[in-house]
């Protein structure tokens, strides 16, 4: 008994016509009356009795209809759900993400890139960068996004896809240095600024180029993300230099109601974010979907406010 004879036989009692049936499949009635006496042949059973023309169903074929209905009926959905996860229409989807693009950017992404389909469920967590290193060397989630942490000689479990991009120094909308085209370093000799915490890459590198360009690097207050600055920065307190997708998301949600503008730096300072994969965790086709128009979004958003951005892959 397969399911092609299961087919024929739930058509033909629908129907009663093995000529009927034979259209509906787009096969010869000889084929179709092979396919049923093959299905009687296997159970050992007589389905139908035959007066003339007609076939009349014994009583065990109603039970056969019963069984053979439910067990295709459950294959048309194991077919359909399984369709729908190759499109990437159904499935389950782990995301990390840092603190800064969690907050605005990758859920608006996902929200966007699952629309209204109810058969998708997201389990999205916010958290530091390191954390997202060790959820994906442990294979805990689809990926994730994270500040990028440059290779050591310890074998990772996981892949990165770095994308590079030019940091943006932020300040009032009336600071005399927001008239300018790119903004030196020299010219944030001594001015109070807001920066990450000192373990951060960026601010060790920041303090790197006050100090080539033998500028002050006076620091007035540090924050875990950016976009808690844009306060300080609209009321004039200090200035930052920013990554480009805090450019990004202050432009689009306006914290500081138009306060706050970005102006290119004149010496080229590279923020480096990573697109984490876990290295054994087999991707499904939403996993890969997802992920795929995030690194396309990030790129994109980049690109709109002429961050200059470069991608890579790193190996695992």
């Amino acid at each position: 008994m397969n399911l092609t004879q299961l087919s024929v036989f739930r058509e033909i009692m629908e129907s009663g016509s093995v000529s009927q049936t034979a259209r509906k499949f787009g096969r010869t009635q000889p084929a179709i009356s092979l396919a049923l006496k093959n299905l009687e042949q296997s159970l050992g059973l007589k389905l139908f009795e035959r007066t003339g023309h007609q076939l009349i169903p014994v009583p065990e074929a109603h039970y056969l209809m019963v069984e053979a209905t439910d067990i295709l009926e459950r294959l048309a959905t194991v077919s359909g759900t399984m369709k729908s996860l190759r499109n990437a229409q159904s499935g389950n989807l782990n995301i990390a993400a840092m603190p800064g693009p969690s907050t605005y950017l990758v859920p608006r992404f996902v929200s966007d890139a699952i629309g209204d389909n109810s058969e998708i469920r997201i389990s999205m967590s916010s958290r530091s960068s390191q954390q997202i290193q060790e959820l994906a060397g442990t294979q805990s989630i689809d990926f994730g996004f994270a500040d990028f942490d440059p290779p050591t000689n310890k074998p990772r479990q996981y892949s990165s896809e770095i994308i590079k991009a030019d940091c943006f120094c932020a300040l009032h909308r009336d600071h005399p240095l927001a008239e300018k085209e790119a903004i030196s370093f020299k010219d944030l000799d001594s001015i109070p600024m807001g920066v990450l915490q000192s373990n951060h890459s960026l601010y060790k590198r920041t303090a790197e180029a006050f100090r080539q360009a033998g500028a002050q690097f006076n620091t007035m207050i540090d924050s875990q993300i950016f976009l808690p600055l844009m306060q300080f920065i609209s009321v004039g307190q200090c200035l930052a230099i920013v990554d480009p997708l805090t450019v990004v998301t202050e432009r689009e949600m306006n914290t500081a109601d138009g306060r706050v503008v970005f102006v290119p730096l004149a010496t080229q300072l590279q923020y480096d974010y990573a697109i984490l994969t876990p290295s054994h965790r087999p991707p499904s086709q939403l996993a890969l979907t997802v992920k795929a128009g995030w690194t396309a979004e990030v790129i994109r958003m980049l690109q709109n406010i002429e961050a200059n951005p470069q991608a890579e892959l790193t190996a695992t």
